[in-house]
């Protein structure tokens, strides 16, 4: 019975997938490729570059580079731990990877859309996201320590803390 499910249960779906696959990518352009380069062009990379990360983020509403609260944000996002980063990702973007092409390439629910962190002025809410717009709303929290734990609980809560 096991074997069944396993062998012959899905042979319909998998040949389905197959030539859903084949449609988008020939065949005989995946044998240049191994499994691991395969699976990094398809979902990406779990490993976080702060830096690509930054350099491809977006400010609204009076938040800037140099905006103490920004500096905050990017301290929090560098102590994290890459679980924590990836995790941090998807409560904003819907996704737990970075497209292989960096962060410039992250996409929204209308095609290409920047990390973006939005001014919201309750400070004593969690900060929110907007997953469809890759967009975090981040209250100008007065320290250092008070944006940490808040973004921690957001993001250890689950990913649909906070979630509109």
């Amino acid at each position: 019975m096991l074997r069944w499910r396993l062998d012959r249960g899905i042979t319909t779906q998998l040949n389905m997938l197959k030539k859903g696959f084949s449609e988008v990518m020939p065949v005989s352009l995946l044998q240049a490729f191994d499994a691991s380069e395969l699976e990094f062009l398809t979902a990406g990379t779990l490993e976080i570059d702060i830096d690509d990360w930054k350099k491809h983020t977006e400010y609204r509403n009076g938040y800037h580079p140099t905006h103490p609260v920004i500096l905050f944000f990017w301290q929090a996002v560098e102590m994290f731990d890459n679980e924590q980063r990836l995790r941090l990702l998807q409560f904003v973007t819907g996704t737990s990877s970075v497209p292989f092409e960096g962060f410039k390439a992250l996409r929204g629910s209308n095609g290409p859309k920047r990390f973006t962190i939005d001014f919201f002025s309750d400070v004593n809410s969690l900060p929110r996201t907007h997953t469809c717009f890759n967009r975090i709303d981040l209250p100008p929290y007065p320290s250092y320590d008070v944006l940490y734990h808040k973004l921690l609980t957001a993001i250890e809560e689950g990913n649909t803390f906070g979630i509109e």
